[in-house]
């Protein structure tokens, strides 16, 4: 059994960095490609049908790029595709989903407080709202609303704050960020695969053939790439999520979820003028920085925190709080089984983090992590599975603004 566990944890810890290393490959191509359609410059003496072009430096050589809006007269010899790093992304990205989320779906995915489902009835919603993400999108693109980028991406805003909220009334918080950020990159993956890519293939077919290539096809999948530019950031936002409870655990999350939104969109605006050398909008950045404290206000609400200080060296002011028996109490009765030298909780072999919570000294050494994780935040127990209640909660907040 240890074995098998040690296998898994290696799967898990493999996949999400083949997921990371084929994010940097997709998300680069697609940054570069971007920045330069925004950089060509029109300029005379370019061949027919060229919309612009532009020169670049990099490595010690000098590169010669050009544009053609529809197609080049005939057919080059050779044809470089960029696609499999989108389809790589989206590929690790679920098998990830799959053995963290959906293998560990009592822990990660349910939490009971939430939604009391099972498991399998837990992977086939999650499953169902990542497709039918795709389905919304696509038909508000191919619907009237379609024909104007900024009404499209409007209401595509609103179905997008609608799912930050209803994730978090089917699953744990850190599913919850985790499947919104699945949910947006299967639109983006998807826009390549059933629709830029098809697209440009029937523009190729028509050079092979002979015809000349519609432009509609390089229209369309132009404006699928945008909204795929706009997308990106907030989508590693939220794949980097999980790692910090005060973003996916809170009261408002799903709020917060949503203004990231803004946020990205902010700073690709700032950074897509700026290559369309049309100014440096710096006003983006000011909201950004807005938008950010008012996050990091949510995620503390009513009450903000502005950064606790580090623990004493010596552990005995939290030891010898009025509250610590009863804290003791409910980190033993709730905390334990996982963190512990030996783990009663199934499934668990190896205390989480190397964080054991037996014994006084260790809590009070941990009591900052116990306040953020459990007390201020929903992080810990992950789905609420030991039940710690409100009160609970509550006290280890009390415990740690008194002992500080």
């Amino acid at each position: 059994m240890n074995d098998f566990a040690i296998f898994w944890e290696w799967l898990s810890f493999g996949v999400r960095w083949l997921h990371v290393v084929t994010a940097i490959a997709w998300i680069g191509s697609s940054f570069y490609f971007i920045a330069l359609d925004l950089g060509l410059v029109q300029r005379p003496g370019m061949p027919e049908g060229a919309y612009g072009e532009e020169w670049q430096v990099h490595g010690g050589g000098f590169y010669h790029v050009q544009k053609y809006l529809v197609a080049p007269a005939s057919m080059p010899e050779h044809l470089t595709w960029f696609k499999w790093e989108s389809y790589a992304t989206w590929l690790s990205g679920f098998a990830m989903l799959a053995v963290v989320y959906y293998a560990g779906a009592d822990l990660f995915l349910i939490d009971r407080n939430v939604l009391d489902v099972s498991a399998p009835v837990a992977i086939l919603i999650s499953m169902a709202s990542i497709g039918l993400g795709w389905l919304i999108y696509d038909q508000l693109c191919k619907s009237p609303l379609g024909k104007s980028d900024t009404w499209l991406m409007l209401v595509l805003y609103v179905v997008l704050v609608f799912m930050a909220w209803g994730y978090t009334q089917l699953f744990t918080g850190r599913a919850a960020f985790l499947h919104l950020g699945a949910f947006t990159a299967t639109i983006m993956t998807a826009n390549v695969f059933l629709i830029i890519i098809p697209n440009q293939k029937v523009v190729v077919a028509d050079l092979i053939a002979g015809r000349k290539p519609d432009p509609k096809y390089g229209r369309i999948a132009k404006t699928r790439s945008l909204h795929n530019n706009y997308l990106t950031l907030p989508v590693i936002f939220l794949m980097l999520s999980n790692h910090y409870p005060l973003a996916f655990a809170t009261e408002f999350n799903w709020v917060i979820a949503s203004l990231i939104f803004i946020i990205g969109v902010l700073i690709r605006h700032y950074f897509n003028t700026v290559h369309r050398r049309g100014g440096t909008p710096h006003w983006t950045w000011l909201v950004a920085g807005i938008l950010f404290i008012v996050i990091m206000w949510l995620s503390t609400a009513p009450k903000i925190l502005t950064g606790e200080a580090r623990l004493a060296a010596s552990a005995e002011p939290f030891v010898a709080s009025a509250h610590f028996p009863a804290v003791r109490d409910t980190v033993l009765g709730r905390c334990a089984m996982c963190h512990a030298m030996e783990p009663s909780y199934d499934g668990i072999y190896q205390a989480p983090k190397n964080v054991v919570l037996e014994s006084d000294a260790e809590i009070a050494n941990h009591a900052r992590e116990i306040y953020l994780q459990a007390g201020r935040s929903h992080a810990m127990p992950p789905g609420n599975v030991t039940q710690i209640s409100p009160k609970e909660r509550a006290l280890l907040v009390a415990w740690f603004e008194e002992a500080r």
